[in-house]
C-alpha cells in the first residue's frame, strides 16, 4: 500500500469511496463537482494499482486544518491503510507550519491512538461556520471533536456580504 497526491482522474473512484459513507451519515456527502474542484486537498490510499481509500486536508489557515473524507475500502481496512492517509495528511499539514488540526468522526478510538484529543466543538467556529451550520445533524449531531496540537485562539470567519452591510447600517 502506498498514498500519493490525488489527481484528477482519481475524483471518480475518490466519490465512489465518500458515497460508500454518506448514506449511513458516517462521512459528509460530497458531490461530484465539490470534489473535482478541491482534489488538490485529497491523498489516496493505493493498493496494487487500486485506489482503495482517501482522505483530505481542507486548510482554514496556519491556525487550523481539518482531516476530513478518511475512507478505508471495508475490504482493506483493518491493515493500516487508515493510518498511512492520516500520517500524509499531518505531513502537509506540518509543511503548511499549521499549528492544530482538528477533525469530526464517530470513531475517536481510531484517532486517538494517533495522538489526536477531544476537544469542544465551540472552539473550532472556523470548522462549524463552513461545514456544520449547513450539515441536517446541525442540532442533533454525533460526532466527536479532536484535535492535534495547540488548540486555536481565534477564527477566520468570512466578511459579511457588503451587501449585508449595507442593509444593516
Amino acid at each position: 500500500m502506498r498514498v500519493r497526491e490525488a489527481i484528477l482522474p482519481d475524483a471518480e473512484k475518490i466519490h465512489e469511496l465518500i458515497s460508500a459513507y454518506s448514506g449511513d451519515g458516517t462521512l459528509l456527502p460530497r458531490n461530484f463537482p465539490e470534489i473535482c474542484e478541491n482534489v488538490r486537498d485529497f491523498v489516496v490510499l493505493e493498493h496494487r494499482g487500486r485506489i482503495i481509500g482517501c482522505g483530505a486536508l481542507h486548510l482554514y489557515g496556519q491556525h487550523l486544518a481539518e482531516i476530513r473524507s478518511i475512507t478505508v475500502d471495508p475490504l482493506h481496512q483493518r491493515s493500516g491503510g487508515g493510518k498511512r492517509l492520516v500520517d500524509a495528511l499531518l505531513e502537509e499539514a506540518e509543511k503548511h507550519k499549521v499549528t492544530c488540526i482538528c477533525l469530526f468522526t464517530r470513531k475517536p478510538e481510531f484517532f486517538s491512538h494517533l495522538g489526536f484529543t477531544i476537544a469542544q466543538r465551540e472552539d473550532l467556529p472556523d470548522k462549524i461556520h463552513k461545514d456544520c451550520c449547513v450539515c441536517p445533524r446541525y442540532h442533533c449531531c454525533d460526532e466527536v471533536a479532536m484535535i492535534k496540537g495547540e488548540l486555536p485562539k481565534f477564527a477566520i470567519l468570512p466578511e459579511p456580504a457588503s451587501w449585508l452591510v449595507k442593509l444593516q447600517v
